[in-house]
This record gives structure tokens, C-alpha cells and sequence, in this order.
């Protein structure tokens, strides 16, 4: 995106646009940092707006525990579907081979995140990024065959 500012002249003066297309640069800027990305191989958000694709995967998160809705995977893409059961502020992240630091921003009570994964063969830790939180039993070991 190219913005550009004119001047224009009026009694002797310059008045430039330059002020306004910063602020306009700006706004435009904060809004593409607020759409919720994820990291190396994967992709997060609250899933609002947007239809997930891949194998569904459901996880419920409790104080202090994951519950996934299957213990069996194959290579391919993964949509984790993660529902904070729990009362405080959790978030999903998975880390594998490929797949590094992938992860949900936190999800309060009641609400879900989506996390979207390609898994290869391997081991993955599905876990809480939440500080303690994967210490205190939110952490999962799944293979991929």
C-alpha cells in the first residue's frame, strides 16, 4: 500500500497532508496487528467469522487439566477447537516437529480459541501457555503415526 502526501499552497504557505496520512498509516497498521495471527505453522484466533478446516479437534480446558476429543492422529491439518471450561484465562499452543510455538491468544471462561496445524509424524506437546499453568498438569503428549 503506497499513501501519499500532497502539498498545496495557499498565501505563501505550505500546508501538507503528511500529518493526516501518518494517523490514516497508523490506523491501518494497528488494525492488521489486531487480526490475531499464530506462529510457525499454525495459525490462531477466536474462529469468529471464519470456517475452520481440517480434522476438528475439541479441547477442553479445566484448572488445571486438557481433555482432547481424540488420542488418535495421522499426518495432516488439525483444527483445535479449544473451550475454556475452566474460571481462569487459558490459551492452547502446539509444538512438534514443524510446528513451533503455534498458539492461541488467552481464552477467558466460557469462551474458545481455533488453532489451525499441519502435523507430520512425530511427538507434540498440546499445552497452556499460560505461566504455570502446563507445570500444574495442563500439557499432553499426542503421536502422530
Amino acid at each position: 500500500m503506497t499513501i501519499s502526501a500532497q502539498t498545496t499552497r495557499g498565501r505563501g504557505r505550505n500546508t501538507t497532508l503528511l500529518p493526516a496520512a501518518m494517523a490514516v498509516a497508523a490506523a491501518l497498521a494497528l488494525a492488521a496487528c489486531s487480526g490475531g495471527g499464530g506462529h510457525a505453522g499454525g495459525s490462531a484466533g477466536s474462529g469468529a467469522g471464519r470456517a475452520p478446516t481440517g480434522t476438528r479437534v475439541t479441547v477442553t480446558e479445566t484448572e488445571y487439566a486438557l481433555k482432547l476429543s481424540r488420542s488418535s492422529f495421522t499426518p495432516g491439518t488439525y483444527t483445535f477447537v479449544a473451550r475454556n471450561a475452566g474460571k481462569v484465562t487459558h490459551a492452547l499452543s502446539v509444538d512438534g516437529p514443524g510446528v513451533e510455538d503455534a498458539g492461541t491468544h488467552g481464552i477467558r471462561s466460557g469462551q474458545e480459541g481455533v488453532l489451525k496445524v499441519s502435523l507430520k509424524k512425530g511427538t507434540y506437546d498440546v499445552y497452556c501457555p499460560v505461566d504455570g499453568h502446563r507445570q500444574l498438569g495442563m500439557d499432553q503428549h499426542i503421536q502422530v503415526r
